[in-house]
């Protein structure tokens, strides 16, 4: 197995990261306040980001080939970001328990993350374009 460690300094990678530690954290803070709603949410966020970060870390989404990928991951981000502005607002507007109203706190943190994950692979994803040819054309084309 060929580890891609150059994908954990991209700024992709990087935001994947930040959307796992922001995930878990909302976790903690929604297990605290014993709210199993939420905590079901975020689990199953945290380990689709997860699987998608070793799925790129490992260099599988190039042997994988049956899904294009970058849509898969772009859909997922776009789903969990509107998943998590309805929890989160419901977090924040039904309980007053500190755990729950942070995690919702945390949980709008880790919407922003999912977007900007979401803008930085749908401005790389070409549709019926070589890739050497949507990366030599120039912005006025």
């Amino acid at each position: 197995m060929d580890v891609d460690t150059a994908f954990v300094k991209s700024k992709r990678g990087i935001v994947k990261i930040a959307e796992m530690v922001t995930l878990f954290i909302a976790f903690v803070c929604f297990a605290a306040g014993a709210r199993s709603e939420f905590i079901a949410a975020t689990v199953l966020e945290i380990l689709i980001t997860a699987l998608l970060l070793l799925l790129y870390l490992l260099k599988l989404n190039k042997r994988l080939t049956f899904f294009f990928w970058p849509f898969v991951d772009v859909f997922n981000s776009i789903f969990a970001a509107v998943y998590f502005i309805i929890l989160s607002v419901w977090a924040l507007s039904t309980n007053n328990v500190t755990s729950t109203l942070i995690g919702g706190i945390v949980g709008l943190v880790s919407v922003g993350l999912l977007c900007v994950d979401s803008y930085l692979l749908a401005k790389n994803i070409t549709f019926n374009i070589p890739r050497g040819e949507a990366n030599d054309k120039k912005p006025d084309e």
